[in-house]
């Protein structure tokens, strides 16, 4: 059922932190905008959604449909994304993807169906969750780099 979307998943985690290796610090801290976010937020931004998306396929499998939300503006303002290197965030990104996968793989197809409120898109299945992670995470992934 999320086969697909692992193996896009796991395509990601083995081409992305090497394109993402050839943006110089100056471009990853960019802000076109004081209000927009850099490169190093918007990788910032999914290490963040990595580790809410980390709550949710963990409680999903045993929590009768907890709600996991959060407000992103606030945790790419209070994570200070901004101030770190852009190699310790690729290194973060890639680690908190890989052990993300890691666990997604594990799940069993007996427990994908089980529900949790997942900020603004309401009630879903944890099944949704992994596909809209990683569609989630190709949309972002696209502002950094092409591949």
């Amino acid at each position: 059922m999320i086969a697909t979307s692992l193996q896009r998943w796991e395509y990601l985690c083995d081409i992305i932190p090497a394109l993402l290796k050839n943006i110089s610090e100056e471009e990853f801290s960019f802000k076109p905008l004081p209000s927009k976010w850099s490169k190093k937020e918007i990788l910032g931004h999914l290490i963040d959604s990595a580790a809410n998306n980390h709550q949710r396929f963990v409680r999903v499998q045993f929590e009768e449909t907890p709600v996991i939300g959060y407000n992103q503006n606030e945790w790419n303002r209070y994570s200070y994304h901004q101030l770190q290197s852009g190699q310790q965030l690729i290194a973060s990104w890639e680690g908190y993807n890989r052990l993300l996968l890691g666990i997604a793989r594990h799940i069993p197809e007996s427990l994908l169906q089980r529900t949790c409120v997942s900020g603004g898109a309401g009630l879903v299945t944890l099944a949704f969750v992994i596909e809209d992670y990683v569609v989630h995470l190709e949309h972002h992934l696209r502002q950094l780099v092409s591949y």
